[in-house]
């Protein structure tokens, strides 16, 4: 066996091969179908709105008959657009969306057909690696569409964008490295079958947080969706797209959303395995990987629907100034745990755990800083004819000095 192959993969023929891509096609666009449905539904009945509900049963086939009319529409082209990057743009966003799922083991082995497969398209060592990869390429259409367009407010949504992805990658990925030392792997398949006693999402709490704020953060959903603000920036990137151009950017988003509820379903919550030692086997483990996606999906739109948009300063300093340092911490506590359970016995690891969370909350109660200073009085604007006027800044100057 070569080490850049993974057991269990390589040997499907090509008919298998051929029907696990049409299938990760069709689940993705089924599930980009669905969640504009259950997004448009779930934020509505948060709102007390009835949402979509007369094409189809229940609405259902409202999300269709939107990417019909959008179909439709008049393909409009800026005058001062850059016609070759405008049109690949749309595309170097769809393709690797599609392309990360190829590596997400969406269930144990199946039947297919009389043939016993894995329901994973492929496999390799540094599989996660591969899907941080492939997911920081998509970025490249977003700056593109927003430089060819040829105007001001795509250029600053696509600067934001190369900003926003550059920096929340970057808390996305560290919070992997605990998920490596523990796992002893980078693949996706040997990360799920090393949380058969215990998820990672318990194991390590601190890197699952970090990786769900960077997720949101990674795919431009609200409340960090910076490069779409439309009470700031008009649509964003895409402002001046239209008909399947647009259609293409909205697939590449939601799909994003699939990939990254999916990347932490594996890594963290125990991929396609059931808990409580419920049966998974075969399809029903798929069954089980569906669940566990469509609820961080649900987490997604649970979010739009309640927070705020942050100010983009706000947005970057959580990410760099909070995100990466709490992840870098918590891989020096991870490794330093692996080293002990390594070298001690077990009741020396319970005391050095004992007294590394002591000195955490020890620190945790110390004053940091100095207290800010009281903010001196401002004198009372004076009074023309019953309403306050406030001083002019030169007449506030001499006042302060």
């Amino acid at each position: 066996m070569s080490p850049d192959t993974v057991p269990g993969f390589g040997t499907d023929p090509f008919w298998v091969v051929a029907f696990k891509v049409l299938f990760i096609f069709v689940v993705l666009v089924l599930f980009t179908l669905f969640n504009v449905w259950a997004e448009r539904r779930v934020v509505a009945r948060m709102q007390h709105r009835v949402g979509p509900n007369r094409v189809g049963p229940f609405g259902l086939l409202q999300s269709l008959a939107d990417g019909i009319k959008l179909a439709l529409k008049e393909d409009v082209v800026p005058r001062n657009a850059d016609k070759v990057v405008f049109w690949l743009a749309p595309v170097l966003s769809v393709v690797p969306a599609f392309l990360t799922f190829a590596v997400i083991p969406m269930a144990g082995e199946v039947s297919l057909f009389g043939t016993t497969t894995p329901l994973q398209l492929t496999d390799m060592p540094v599989a996660v690696l591969y899907v941080l990869a492939i997911t920081s390429i998509g970025v490249y259409g977003l700056v593109l569409a927003g430089w060819s367009s040829g105007s001001t407010y795509p250029l600053l949504g696509g600067l934001r964008s190369s900003a926003q992805v550059i920096s929340y990658e970057i808390g996305m990925g560290l919070s992997l490295v605990a998920v490596f030392l523990y796992a002893g792997t980078m693949s996706t398949s040997g990360i799920v079958e090393a949380q058969q006693g215990l998820w990672y999402a318990v194991a390590l709490v601190p890197s699952f947080l970090v990786f769900l704020v960077s997720m949101v953060g990674e795919t431009n959903r609200a409340p960090f969706d910076l490069p779409e603000a439309e009470g700031e920036l008009v649509g964003g990137f895409h402002t001046e797209y239209s008909s399947l151009k647009f259609a293409l950017f909205f697939l590449a988003e939601y799909i994003a959303m699939v990939n990254v509820s999916a990347l932490a379903v594996t890594v963290f919550l125990g991929g396609w395995t059931a808990p409580f030692g419920l049966p998974d086997g075969g399809w029903l483990g798929f069954g089980w990987f569906l669940v566990k996606v469509l609820a961080l999906l649900f987490v997604f739109v649970w979010l739009r629907g309640t927070l705020p948009r942050l100010r983009y300063d706000q947005f970057m300093a959580l990410g760099w100034k909070v995100l990466i340092p709490v992840s870098l911490v918590w891989i020096l506590v991870v490794a330093g745990l692996r080293l002990a359970s390594a070298e001690l016995g077990q009741t020396q690891l319970i005391v050095v755990m004992v007294g590394v969370a002591g000195g955490l909350v020890i620190l945790s109660l110390l004053p940091w800083g100095r207290r800010a200073p009281e903010p001196e009085p401002r004198p009372e604007p004076e009074q023309v004819g019953g309403y306050p006027v406030p001083p002019m800044p030169a007449v506030e100057e001499e006042q302060r000095a």
